[in-house]
């Protein structure tokens, strides 16, 4: 099964907004029980449960967050998007917890059988924080 552009698009906009409200429930729903995910530090985990397992800490216990959504770019042909965010949460850095803090990033995603089968996120090695630049503390 085959997602249309327009499908995609729908489908993005319903994953977003389940983000932006924390329901790691709905969340989970929009991704394929083989998905493949690799985060920005270059960790990664497959299937559905492991996905769900490394993400309940996250949503548990990160404060408050919302992606905030730059660009699109959908390949209908190839099942592939391009989506590229801001992240704004409270700051886990040393000397700012929980100040606002503005991470940018970019996931790839490709779609199997109308979800998401591999999602590979890519993020700066950089954040704002009180109007400034930080290097992260990797």
């Amino acid at each position: 099964m085959k997602l249309s552009r327009n499908e995609i698009k729908q489908l993005l906009k319903e994953w977003n907004f389940a983000w932006n409200h924390h329901d790691l429930n709905k969340v989970m729903t929009y991704f394929h029980k083989d998905v493949f995910f690799e985060n920005w530090t270059g960790a990664y985990v497959k299937g559905i449960e492991a996905l769900r397992k490394a993400w309940e800490p996250w949503f548990n216990n990160h404060g408050d967050f919302r992606f905030i959504e730059e660009e699109t770019f959908i390949d209908e042909l190839h099942q592939k998007v391009m989506f590229r965010w801001v992240l704004e949460w409270p700051s886990m850095e040393s000397d700012f917890e929980g100040k606002l803090e503005i991470r940018k990033g970019a996931d790839a995603m490709h779609f199997k059988d109308g979800k998401i089968i591999a999602k590979l996120t890519y993020t700066k090695t950089s954040v704002e924080i009180d109007n400034q630049r930080r290097q992260l503390h990797l």
